[in-house]
């Protein structure tokens, strides 16, 4: 678990930044229309996932892993990268934007955000994978 930690930290980090970047820029979770730049947060966790598990495969496993290896720890990154969007994001809404932000839409976006981190790690360990487990 240990070398999910920070490829999970950096997911988290970066996705809650984003939700600071988006305030910035004058966008806000108050009606459920979805503005094209959100559609750049779904870079975050694809490359994030790539990182950490090429780095997985090749300082720990010796270039040598398999698709369930790495689909297992996709999911032990994701599970890092979700308990830091979840804290930044609740601390975003209570104390950033807290009279204006739609909890229907917000938690839409999360569960989006869910999605896309699980058909990311799919792809990812489809991606990486070296060695196959063939059934002869």
């Amino acid at each position: 678990m240990k070398n999910a930690i920070v490829p999970g930290v950096i997911i988290g980090l970066l996705s809650g930044v984003w939700l600071f970047i988006m305030r910035a820029m004058g966008l806000s979770f108050s009606n459920d229309t979805v503005n094209p730049i959100e559609f750049v947060s779904v870079l975050i966790p694809i490359i994030g996932l790539y990182y950490g598990v090429k780095v997985y495969c090749y300082k720990e496993l010796g270039g040598q892993m398999n698709f369930l290896e790495g689909l297992v720890h996709s999911f032990k990154i994701l599970i890092v990268s979700g308990i830091f969007v979840v804290f930044i994001g609740i601390i975003y809404i209570n104390y950033i934007d807290f009279g204006d932000v739609n909890w229907k839409d917000f938690s839409g976006r999360i569960f989006a955000a869910l999605l896309i981190g699980v058909l990311s790690s799919l792809a990812v360990s489809l991606l990486v994978m070296t060695k196959s487990k063939k059934v002869d």
